[in-house]
């Protein structure tokens, strides 16, 4: 069955040209150029990615951001954003987007975003499912399909975090991103190493996804996000998961 993505973008002419060169990766797609309509259809009917403009007629992007987020914890969501938004774009990312592009954008840069979406969504349906592939089993019969680490363990055969006995739940992203982060206890990892050992891409500009994942990670993990003692910051280096601090 093929993946299928739902555009919502007031200008018809980005949505379709999002919508042409979804297919030339074989991917179905929808296109909604109203807010409200969009929130609803994306609501009723099951995607693997919802592609977001901000500035929409009815209900803007953030708010149907924040809505999916909490009607659909699991949903992966992408923003579209004018250049000049920062504002827009850190908006989105605190309120649950998994990522965000500025407009304009390359064609190459588009698909490579939407494939690692897709991938990320794949495993979280796969790990949902109890299937697990022959790297990953290598992986899992190592580690018996999870690390652990004092009172933090993370599943990855079935997507599951627990921290001192109690569940947390997380978004796939914020799953991967804390997966990673506890395979390398207290390594300091620079933005720009988490975004392409996480989002698999390394682009300047876009630290902002780091930020606020590692911002809504602290806000699931910590009891104080003020003083984190789990996910610290290594000021002018970068972020890590510090080992002591879940013992």
């Amino acid at each position: 069955m093929k993946d299928k993505v739902l555009i919502v973008e007031d200008e018809y002419d980005i949505a379709n040209l999002i919508q042409v060169h979804l297919s030339e990766l074989e991917i179905d797609s929808d296109i909604c150029c109203h807010g409200q309509q969009g929130l609803e259809q994306a609501l009723k009917q099951n995607y693997q990615l919802v592609m977001l403009d901000v500035m929409l007629p009815g209900t803007n992007g953030l708010d149907i951001c924040r809505q999916l987020r909490q009607e659909k914890p699991l949903q992966a969501i992408l923003i579209l954003t004018s250049k000049t938004s920062e504002t827009d774009r850190i908006l989105g990312l605190e309120l649950g987007a998994d990522d965000y592009m500025t407009k304009p954008f390359s064609i190459r840069e588009l698909q490579a975003r939407v494939r690692t979406q897709l991938r990320r969504v794949h495993a979280l349906i796969e790990r949902s499912n109890g299937i697990v592939n022959e790297s990953s089993s290598q992986n899992a019969q190592q580690q018996n399909g999870s690390t652990c680490l004092g009172k933090l363990l993370v599943d990855q055969r079935y997507h599951q975090v627990t921290y001192n006995d109690n569940a947390i739940n997380l978004t796939a992203t914020e799953f991967e991103l804390l997966d990673f982060l506890c395979k390398n206890p207290d390594q300091v990892f620079s933005r720009s190493q988490l975004l392409d050992g996480v989002w698999g891409y390394n682009h300047s500009g876009y630290e902002h996804t780091v930020n606020s994942h590692i911002n809504r990670l602290r806000n699931k993990l910590e009891e104080d996000c003020a003083e984190p003692k789990i996910i610290q910051t290594v000021w002018g280096v970068g972020y890590k998961l510090n080992s002591a601090g879940v013992h």
